[in-house]
């Protein structure tokens, strides 16, 4: 279980910096433990079903990858611009 500064359930969603390679802009979206029982195990989600369990991001997101010993941790990517 998570933690909050008051020692509380953490019950937020959190989101990381944005880290990046050559093709790709990168993310992972921690959400409370309580809710990996709503993260599809047979399929990564469409933006229309993570934004329904609550994650808020601009568009051109994609959930690429399931982190499997941590199903509540969503990571996410999206193409870099072209400069």
């Amino acid at each position: 279980m998570l933690l909050g500064h008051s020692g509380m359930p953490e019950t937020s969603i959190h989101y990381s910096d944005k880290y990046y390679d050559d093709k790709y802009e990168y993310r992972h979206v921690i959400l409370p433990p309580e809710m990996a029982q709503s993260v599809p195990k047979t399929h990564l989600m469409t933006e229309t079903e993570w934004r329904n369990l609550g994650v808020q991001q601009s568009l051109g997101w994609e959930h690429y990858m399931v982190h499997s010993p941590e199903p509540h941790v969503l990571l996410f990517r999206r193409p870099t611009k072209a400069i």
